[in-house]
């Protein structure tokens, strides 16, 4: 089991023999907020094909794109942007994407709360705020959500907010980090990411403000291998299904 980038085998969307382990290479690419869901699923993708090794690589969804079209070797490919996803299938990279998996925003504080937040009202008081980039899904989504505030309020509320962020992260986990170590007095992230951790208090965002994200998954390459074509049957099978909420995720 791997949870890295792996170049070791040439060819884009081929699963191919690993020399030393002796065992077939199932390369899945998925997005930062699939972490804990897409290694269950590995520990039982592996029990059901003992002669496959899965290779996670887990990164932001614009990282794995951009790894895609360089033609690092992938055989599957999980986002929550469906605009990384059309890019790949228009590119014809990847098959259709067949949806799987929905999340939301929440705000998360440092557990002493140093800004005082109690709602998503209040995020103009921190004084350090922490998103994920404007070309990654959380960040888009969380520039979505500050645009619904503004309309609802009849406000600046987002310009408000933007004049105080101190970091634009890469990934959902590392905007999520910011909070945890005490880097910043809030961020926004996914609801699955805030569940995961015991290192940040969760205040929900409004539900008429809040994003939708939802997740895509697609075989790589043409023509697909097997292997890939049973993995995302088993994401989307009950067992996965099961596995993604008991991870906080909900059903598409």
């Amino acid at each position: 089991m791997a949870v890295l980038f792996s170049a070791s085998c040439i060819g884009v969307a081929a699963a191919c023999d690993d020399a030393t382990a002796g065992r077939t290479v199932l390369r899945v690419y998925g997005a930062s907020s699939l972490t804990e869901s897409f290694r269950e699923m590995e520990m039982a993708f592996e029990a059901r094909h003992p002669a496959v090794d899965v290779q996670l690589t887990i990164a932001g969804s614009q990282v794995l794109r951009l790894q895609i079209e360089q033609g690092a070797p992938a055989d599957v490919f999980a986002s929550a942007d469906p605009a990384h996803v059309r890019s790949l299938r228009e590119a014809g990279r990847i098959g259709e994407g067949v949806p799987f998996a929905l999340n939301h925003l929440v705000l998360i504080v440092p557990v002493g709360n140093p800004a005082g937040l109690t709602s998503f009202g209040d995020l103009p008081k921190a004084e350090r705020i922490v998103l994920g980039a404007q070309n990654v899904p959380v960040g888009r989504y969380a520039r979505d959500a500050l645009r619904a505030m503004d309309r609802k309020t009849a406000s600046n509320f987002g310009l408000e907010v933007m004049r105080r962020v101190v970091s634009e992260e890469a990934n959902a986990r590392l905007v999520r980090a910011k909070v945890e170590v005490g880097e910043a007095d809030a961020a926004l992230v996914y609801e699955t990411d805030a569940e995961a951790s015991r290192g940040v208090r969760v205040i929900p965002l409004p539900e008429d403000v809040n994003a939708e994200a939802v997740y895509f998954i697609a075989e790589v390459g043409v023509p697909p291998s097997a292997l890939a074509s049973q993995w995302i049957e088993l994401v989307l099978s009950p067992e996965g299904s099961a596995i993604l909420r008991a991870h906080g995720f909900g059903a598409p």
